[in-house]
């Protein structure tokens, strides 16, 4: 049976499981997908075995696509590139909220097939799902309302000119996407890319590429033009940096580590001329200052810390607590972690064996340099029943050890206490991965005065995780050069360009 017809059936949480869990069933084997055709099987020569996080079984082979393949891909992509990025923003607008419409249609399985292959709670899988969803609206809407031409008038000595700006489509993109929000990281990404008039290659990670392949069949569907978006699959070393050293490639957008990051830089340092934008794995501070209710707080910072298994680039993964209540904070955490943040009841596994060996051996470290495992601890060196890791809280970690600033992203956080406001702004910007930031105070003057002095992509005051489409966030320190959200966005699409002509 043709492995798409067979996953559009599969679209409830029974239906599926029912399906993966029979030994007899073949293991799902996916499709590059150029120029708007999924590619035969016979095409290709090697393929990754992508298990299951929850059990650790076999759930599909994925294809190596080889230099070859990814070079198509690009060329395809960079044809369908000279009609497409002469669209109008109407007939692009129309495309994106087709596109939107088809993920409604079938956002339970997506839902469904989005848990399954990344570990992901449903009801956190289904949230993703109408983010993704949201994307292409939300794109649609702003290349329909977005005016920046500006105009300006030269009235010095010579000739008097006019100047006046436009901007142009970037070219072709190549769009590398992480695991731990596979199909949100892979439509905001083709969402932007299509709304501003570029073509694109997108590999999501080989862990997790599923809805991908799913998502490449909506695609199809829309009856975007033949080229326009490709999805191809495979790993890093391969077809990732073919991909992003073809010469054809004008632009990269990445989602993930810090090591890739540089490879990436590598791999294009003779192509000065690539935009490359980096989204990369950060942690969060949360500070908990001394006129909270200790509940709520307690409650933010627990969510913020272990929303997704702590799998987010945002995750509040350290707590810093004034001394006044850090005490009285640090037993109802432990309380509320063992009541609501429970491997297997209330969070998912993480993504890999390769990812539970990261955490793991990040979890030894701490014990080796005597923190206190105040919940959790070190998970078993071979895990026989998925990636599973308790809920862990640190405390006694010097701040000004390496493992302080470490990017655990894992169901890991750390305590801190602290005494004044310059103190623990002091410790979080010092810290190199901080990305975005949670201020716990019912003093309104602090709250603003501490989140102008962070140094965070986004700051959140008494609340955690929330996002506005269009309230865009920018690179910050080690964490990467991307910029995401509305007009940001735009501007990493595409080029402004200057027209003088003479005034009359």
């Amino acid at each position: 049976m043709d492995t798409l017809f067979l996953l559009w059936q599969l679209d409830t949480l029974a239906r599926a499981m029912d399906h993966i869990s029979n030994p007899d069933n073949e293991p799902f084997r996916l499709q590059n997908f150029i120029e708007n055709q999924f590619l035969d099987l016979e095409h290709t020569s090697g393929w990754i075995d992508s298990v299951c996080p929850r059990s650790g079984d076999l759930l599909m082979k994925v294809p190596v696509s080889p230099e070859n393949v990814v070079e198509y891909a690009v060329t395809v992509a960079s044809r369908a590139f000279t009609t497409w990025s002469t669209t109008t923003p109407l007939q692009r607008s129309e495309i994106l909220l087709r596109i939107a419409s088809l993920l409604e249609e079938k956002k339970d399985m997506f839902t469904v097939w989005e848990s399954i292959s990344q570990g992901k709670r449903l009801v956190r899988a289904q949230f993703e799902v109408d983010r993704s969803i949201e994307q292409f609206r939300y794109y649609a809407k702003f290349i329909l309302q977005d005016e920046n031409n500006a105009m300006h008038i030269n009235k010095g000595s010579g000739q008097t000119t006019l100047t006046y700006e436009h901007r142009v489509p970037v070219g072709v993109y190549a769009m590398i996407t992480s695991s731990n929000m596979p199909l949100y990281l892979l439509t905001s990404q083709v969402a932007a890319c299509l709304a501003f008039g570029c073509t694109g290659v997108a590999k999501p990670s080989e862990y997790t590429s599923m809805t991908a392949f799913l998502f490449a069949k909506v695609l199809h569907q829309a009856e975007l033009p033949p080229g326009v978006m490709n999805i191809i699959f495979g790993n890093g070393p391969v077809t990732g940096a073919s991909l992003v050293a073809s010469p054809l490639v004008q632009g990269v957008s990445f989602n993930g580590g810090n090591l890739t990051a540089i490879q990436i830089r590598k791999n294009t340092a003779a192509h000065v001329h690539k935009r490359l934008s980096f989204e990369l794995r950060g942690n969060g501070p949360v500070l908990v200052f001394g006129d909270v209710d200790v509940d709520d707080a307690v409650s933010t910072a627990a969510k913020a810390a272990f929303e997704n298994t702590g799998q987010l680039c945002l995750s509040g993964s350290r707590i810093y607590v004034h001394q006044s209540v850090y005490k009285m904070f640090l037993a109802k955490l432990v309380r509320s972690v063992r009541k609501h943040y429970w491997a297997a009841k209330d969070l998912g596994p993480v993504v890999s064996r390769e990812h539970y060996d990261k955490v793991r051996a990040h979890l030894l470290h701490a014990k080796e340099m005597r923190a206190r495992f105040e919940i959790g601890g070190i998970p078993a060196e071979d895990p026989t029943d998925g990636f599973w890791i308790n809920a862990t809280v640190l405390s006694n970690v010097p701040t000004n050890s390496a493992f302080a600033h470490t990017e655990i992203f894992g169901p890991v956080t750390i305590a801190y206490q602290f005494d004044t406001e310059d103190e623990v702004i002091n410790l979080c910007n010092g810290n190199p991965n901080g990305m975005g930031a949670v201020i716990l105070t019912n003093d309104l003057s602090r709250m603003r005065r501490v989140g102008e002095r962070l140094d965070a992509e986004l700051t959140w005051g008494n609340c955690s995780l929330g996002r506005e489409l269009g309230a865009g966030h920018n690179d910050t320190k080690a964490t990467g050069t991307g910029r995401e959200g509305g007009a940001r966005t735009r501007d990493a699409f595409t080029r402004l360009r200057n027209v003088h002509v003479p005034a009359y």
